[in-house]
């Protein structure tokens, strides 16, 4: 699907908490910058209202979380709840790391896009932002 925007997806990748892994989310962050985005990495230790406030500042499209330390199920819910606070109604929550499947069920019952595992395609994350952008942002 193509970008009906005229101008590149921003996409904010972020690291919540004291989860210090981040080769994922810059993998990511290089990725969807070569598919054609733009990207705001925020780096590690994050909070959810740093996230949050950082997404609206930078008027992104997206937000992706990466997530390995095993708090998906504190972390997503906080940023669903803040972004409901400042009405942020129009910006995909999508993310991934490790989180079993009856969690991903749970955080998109909430609100949460797709979630990815270790081993997803670059190219289904590229696709599944641009169609969701493409549904959903079109102004």
């Amino acid at each position: 699907m193509s970008n009906t925007l005229n101008r590149p997806i921003r996409v904010l990748v972020a690291k919540v908490g004291l989860d210090g892994h981040d080769r994922g989310a810059k993998v990511i962050a290089t990725s969807l910058r070569d598919a054609g985005m733009e990207v705001i990495y925020t780096g590690l230790r994050q909070t959810p209202e740093m996230v949050v406030n950082t997404a609206l500042q930078e008027d992104v499209d997206a937000i992706g979380i990466s997530i390995l330390s095993g708090a998906h199920m504190t972390v997503f819910p906080k940023i669903v709840e803040l972004m409901k606070q400042k009405k942020v109604t129009d910006v995909l929550l999508t993310g991934g790391g490790i989180i079993p499947e009856e969690d991903m069920k749970k955080l998109k019952g909430i609100g949460v896009g797709e979630l990815f595992a270790p081993g997803t395609t670059m190219e289904s994350i590229v696709n599944y932002i641009e169609n969701w952008v493409a549904e959903n942002r079109n102004f």
